[in-house]
């Protein structure tokens, strides 16, 4: 049965009156709309806390041995390519390889969960480099710069307070 015979509104026209009703003064929804937006972009802290970067170290202690047990060879940013512009894309990196290698060495989700905690957290970035441009290290030399370029971003978060 048509309902447009019944004098029930169609679901377009449920729509069209909606709209009407919601955008009716739609330059001053547009101008809230773009101020709340700023407002989100200007609360985000792109930066790493203390908290969190003595929170990893503190995971990284407990799952070193997992990590340089592992014969994989891993993309791994050096300590001189840490800029405040892609601070965060180059931990994602880290984090990336540390969570390959965190499920094939199958350990426990307790151990890993820091870790995708930490990587949870982390804001995305663009234009900074793809990790796969890194150089591919092993385990070891992996795990070293990592804690290197957590103390040189801890020390430089210390001298900005």
């Amino acid at each position: 049965m048509d309902r447009t015979h019944t004098g029930a509104p169609s679901k377009s026209d449920l729509f069209q009156s909606t709209w009407k009703l919601c955008c009716r003064d739609s330059h001053k929804t547009q101008v809230w709309l773009c101020f709340f937006t700023l407002s989100l972009l200007t609360l985000c802290n792109c930066d790493i806390s203390p908290t969190e970067s003595r929170d990893l170290q503190k995971c990284l202690g407990v799952v070193r041995a997992t990590i340089e047990k592992s014969d994989a060879m891993l993309y791994t940013p050096s300590n001189y390519d840490v800029t405040d512009r892609c601070k965060q894309k180059m931990l994602r990196c880290y984090m990336l390889e540390l969570m390959v290698i965190l499920e094939e060495e199958e350990t426990g989700d307790k151990t890993k969960q820091c870790i995708f905690h930490f990587n949870h957290t982390l804001q995305p970035e663009t234009s900074c480099p793809e990790c796969e441009i890194y150089p591919l290290q092993n385990s070891t030399i992996f795990f070293d710069r990592l804690v290197s370029i957590l103390q040189k971003i801890a020390m430089s978060q210390s001298n900005t307070v």
